[in-house]
Formats: structure tokens, C-alpha cells, sequence
């Protein structure tokens, strides 16, 4: 997929997302929040990447909208001390 590297795939089989059709039923922010739980230093780039490779786009190609709002779920997460 794209934006999923090696690194990126292996954290994801180690969360429970064995493949492409996994990821887009669980989607970006429930992927980004069970990485969040099992390697806390995850960042918002991570973040992007999913929702890029979710949506079928660079992650530095999303709309500013989309950023905005992820960002929004990030923070949410920080605060919340997943």
C-alpha cells in the first residue's frame, strides 16, 4: 500500500492489521490509535501515512481539511495519555 513501509507494515501486523482490506475496514484513526497503545512514540506523521495509504494518496498530499482534523485526533490522543 502505498506510505506502508516495512517498519510501518510490521508494527501494523503486531496491532492486528494483517492486510491492505484490514486497515481500510479499521481505517486511519483506529490503526493510529492501537499503534498508539502498543508503541507510544508513533507520531503524526504516522498518522498521515495511514490515512494516505487508507485513501489511496501521498501522506504529504492530503488536504489541508483532512490535516487539520487528524492533527485535531492526535492531540486528542496526547491529552487523553493513551
Amino acid at each position: 500500500m502505498r506510505n506502508i513501509g516495512r517498519e510501518m507494515a510490521w508494527k501494523l501486523v503486531a496491532v492486528g492489521i494483517e492486510s491492505p482490506e484490514q486497515l481500510a475496514e479499521a481505517g486511519a484513526r483506529e490503526a493510529f490509535f492501537r499503534l498508539k497503545k502498543t508503541f507510544p512514540r508513533v507520531c503524526l506523521v504516522h498518522l498521515y501515512a495511514l490515512e494516505g495509504a487508507v485513501t489511496g494518496q501521498e501522506y504529504n498530499q492530503l488536504p489541508e481539511e483532512t490535516k487539520r482534523d487528524l492533527k485535531a485526533f492526535s492531540d486528542f490522543l496526547k491529552n487523553g495519555s493513551v
